[in-house]
């Protein structure tokens, strides 16, 4: 689930990158969106990888 949510978090930085740059303003709102669910998504991720305290 961690890598998961790495790979979503890396994808909504290139989307925000994009879409805050000015180079897609129309998607800027979702990229906004995005970036924020999986950055949520990726704080959850290592709360629960922290607190199960499983060696990687």
């Amino acid at each position: 689930m961690l890598g998961w949510s790495i790979t979503f978090l890396i994808i909504a930085l290139i989307a925000a990158f994009f879409g805050f740059g000015g180079i897609a303003t129309a998607s800027a709102g979702i990229a906004q969106l995005l970036f924020y669910i999986f950055l949520v998504l990726f704080v959850i991720a290592v709360a629960v990888r922290v607190l199960r305290g499983r060696a990687p």
